[in-house]
């Protein structure tokens, strides 16, 4: 990859929120859950879908922190309309493994 300017860093919208709910998602072509996200006052409830299945199931994700990019455009995913990106990264299998902060942070705190 190539560098990126600063200024291009700081288009990137990159929040911590809440997990409020959490379904199966069956629908989607690859085993994922849905995921609806509270990042505070500013920004509300968004909802995703995302490949987690490996690691977490959807009792486990509800209360969970995690950090998501908040300004992308919607997408839709076999009928579901995905509005923010969570983060994570792949463990040695390739399997998600979420971002989340280690300490207590408000949600809709955003990175920098």
């Amino acid at each position: 990859m190539g560098e990126i300017s600063w200024e291009d860093f700081e288009k990137v919208d990159v929040r911590v929120g809440k997990v409020v709910a959490a379904e199966p998602f069956p629908e989607a072509r690859k085993p994922a859950i849905k995921l609806t996200v509270d990042f505070g006052a500013e920004i509300g409830e968004q909802r995703t879908s995302a490949q987690l299945i490996a690691h977490y199931d959807p009792d486990t994700l509800v209360g969970k922190r995690v950090v998501a990019v908040v300004n992308f455009p919607p997408k839709r995913i076999a009928g579901f309309k995905s509005e923010v990106l969570v983060l994570g990264v792949p463990d040695e299998s390739g399997e998600v493994v979420l971002l989340s902060p280690d300490l207590p942070v408000p949600e809709g705190g955003r990175m920098f």
